[in-house]
C-alpha cells in the first residue's frame, strides 16, 4: 500500500483502485451479517457468499445471532470460513454488528444485511480500494427485489443477478441517484448520507476508532454511524461494480410517512448537519452544533464570564463552550481558604460547575468530533451575537476547512470543520503542521472581522421639535372690550 494520500474533500479521483480480476489480494475480510430470524432469506446471503471471487483463505463471515427463535443455524452451503457468533447482551442491528466487529479477524469489516444477495465480485469489488489507502469507506449497490422462489443452489451456480433475479422490475434505490448526480460522491457536500448500512467496507481500525454503530440509535443507525465516519475525516467511495439485491422492499414502500419519522429524533440528537431537523429555538441537543473554545489560564473571572455569557446569548444557540485550564490541580479533599493560591480557578469553577453547556477541562481533544464545528479565539475578544452565524455561513459556502479572521492586534480567531481536522490527524504525522495538511484537503481561508465583530450602529440624530406658539396674552383692556360685544350682541 502506498503513503496515504491528501485528498481533496471528497474527491478520491487521485486514487486508482485495480481492476476487478487483475490484481492479487492481500487483506483479510470479515463480513458481518446480523440476524434477527429469516433463515431461508440468511442462506440465500451465504450461498452468494460461497461464490464470491475474492480468495477464500483471506475470507470469514460472521452471522451474528441477535435472538432468533429458533436460533439462525448454518446451512450446507456457505463459504469455509462461516461461524455464528451469538449476541449475549443487549439486542438490535447495531449492537449486532459491534458484536461481530469484536469478533472478527480480518482487516477489512465488511458489513452485510442477512436479506442481500450480492453478485460474485462484490467482495473484491469494495476491498479493492482499502488495498491502496486505508481510510476509506467504500459502499455497495443495491436493488429491492421481492424475492422469488430461488433455491440457494440456484444462486450459487449463477454467473450473474439477472439470472436468479428480474433486475428489470427492481427497486432502485434513492442513493444510486445521489451518486450519480454527484460525481460517484466527489462532488457530494455530504456524501455519508448515502452510506446507509446494507454493505460497506472500511479497516478494522476506522471502525473501532470512531467506537463502532451506537446501540442506542434504533432507527437510521447506519446514517448516524457514517456521520462520525465523516468527523473522523474519512473518503466514502461508491463502487458500480458491488451490485447486490435486497430481497423486499424496502420500508418507505410500506409506509414512507412512519419510516420517516421514526427516524427523526435519533438523528436530530446526534447529526448537527441535520439544521432540517433542529429548527426549535432554545432546545438542547446531545451533540452541540459548535463547541466554542477559550483558555482561560491566567485570565481574570470578569473576562472569563463576558466572554462566556456572550457565547452562549449568541444567535446560534446549538453550542457548547469549553473553558480549558488546569482544573485538575484544584484538590477538593483540602478546605477552601480564602488564602489558597487557586482561590481564581475555584471560584471560575465553582461558577461554571452546574452549567450544562459549559465544560471544563484541562487540555482540548485534537478534534471537538462529532460535533462539527470549533471555534477558538482570544477570551477576551466576546463574541458578537452574530458571529458564529457569519462564520458557519462563511466556511459552509465553499466547505472549507478552517476560517481565519485576523483580529486588528494581530491575533486570530477560528472556525475549524471537525472532518477537516479528522483528515489532518490520519495524514499528519507526529510533527507535522495540521494546518498545511488542511490545506491541501479542504483549504484555509483568510478574512477581515468587519462582518464578524460589526460595529455597533450609529444612533440616528434625535431631532427635538420647537416647542408649538402660544399666542400672546391679550392686554386687560382688550379682554373687557370683548365680553362687552359679546354681552351687546343680539341674539
Amino acid at each position: 500500500m502506498d503513503a496515504r494520500p491528501a485528498l481533496r474533500q471528497n474527491d478520491y479521483s487521485p486514487v486508482a483502485a485495480p481492476p476487478l480480476g487483475t490484481w492479487t489480494p492481500a487483506l483479510s475480510v470479515s463480513v458481518v451479517i446480523p440476524a434477527h430470524g429469516g433463515q431461508e432469506r440468511l442462506d440465500l446471503t451465504l450461498a452468494a457468499l460461497a461464490a464470491q471471487t475474492y480468495p477464500a483463505h483471506l475470507m470469514e463471515v460472521l452471522v451474528v445471532d441477535d435472538g432468533s427463535e429458533p436460533p439462525i443455524r448454518l446451512p450446507e452451503l456457505k463459504p469455509a470460513g462461516t461461524r455464528v457468533v451469538r449476541v449475549r447482551d443487549g439486542w438490535g442491528i447495531s449492537n449486532a454488528v459491534n458484536t461481530g466487529a469484536k469478533a472478527a479477524d480480518g482487516e477489512i469489516i465488511q458489513r452485510l444485511d442477512a436479506d442481500m444477495v450480492a453478485c460474485r465480485e462484490h467482495i473484491e469489488a469494495l476491498a479493492r480500494w482499502h488495498h491502496v489507502t486505508d481510510y476509506l469507506v467504500t459502499i455497495g449497490m443495491k436493488k429491492f427485489v421481492e424475492a422469488p422462489p430461488v433455491t440457494p443452489r440456484q444462486v450459487f451456480r449463477a454467473e450473474r443477478l439477472g439470472e436468479v433475479f428480474d433486475l428489470a422490475g427492481a427497486v432502485a434505490s434513492s442513493t444510486e441517484a445521489t451518486i450519480a448526480k454527484t460525481d460517484g460522491l466527489r462532488k457530494s457536500r455530504n456524501p455519508y448520507h448515502v452510506c446507509t448500512g446494507p454493505t460497506f467496507a472500511l479497516r478494522r481500525e476506522v471502525f473501532h476508532a470512531v467506537g463502532g454503530l451506537d446501540p442506542n440509535v434504533v432507527r437510521g443507525e447506519d446514517t448516524e454511524f457514517s456521520y462520525r465516519l465523516a468527523m473522523h475525516g474519512v473518503v466514502f467511495v461508491p463502487d458500480l461494480d458491488a451490485q447486490a439485491v435486497h430481497l423486499g422492499l424496502p420500508a418507505q414502500r410500506r409506509d414512507k410517512e412512519r419510516a420517516v419519522r421514526a427516524v427523526e429524533p435519533y438523528l436530530a440528537h446526534r447529526i448537527p448537519l441535520r439544521r432540517d431537523l433542529r429548527k426549535e429555538r432554545g432546545r438542547r441537543w446531545l451533540v452541540p452544533y459548535v463547541e466554542i473554545v477559550f483558555d482561560v489560564r491566567d485570565t481574570s473571572m470578569s473576562v472569563v464570564r463576558e466572554a462566556v455569557s456572550a457565547a452562549l446569548d449568541g444567535k446560534l444557540q446549538d453550542v457548547v463552550v469549553t473553558l480549558v485550564g488546569p482544573w485538575s490541580l484544584l484538590d477538593s479533599s483540602r478546605r477552601f481558604a480564602l488564602s489558597d493560591a487557586c482561590f481564581e480557578l475555584r471560584l471560575m469553577r465553582d461558577l461554571f460547575a452546574h452549567d450544562e453547556r459549559v465544560r471544563l477541562i484541562d487540555e482540548a481533544a485534537p478534534t471537538p468530533a462529532p460535533t462539527p464545528f470549533r471555534y477558538r479565539g482570544p477570551v477576551d475578544v466576546a463574541l458578537h451575537r452574530v458571529t458564529l452565524e457569519r462564520m458557519v455561513e462563511s466556511v459552509q459556502q465553499d466547505l472549507v476547512g478552517v476560517l481565519v479572521v485576523d483580529l486588528p492586534d494581530g491575533r486570530t480567531a477560528r472556525l475549524e470543520r471537525t472532518s477537516a481536522l479528522g483528515r489532518a490527524a490520519l495524514l499528519a504525522g507526529p510533527d507535522a503542521d495540521p494546518d498545511a495538511v488542511i490545506a491541501t484537503t479542504h483549504g484555509i481561508r483568510h478574512e477581515p472581522p468587519d462582518r464578524f465583530w460589526p460595529a455597533p450602529a450609529k444612533p440616528e440624530p434625535v431631532t427635538i421639535p420647537a416647542p408649538a406658539q402660544q399666542p400672546a396674552a391679550e392686554s386687560p383692556e382688550k379682554t373687557l372690550l370683548r365680553r362687552l360685544k359679546s354681552a351687546l350682541r343680539p341674539n
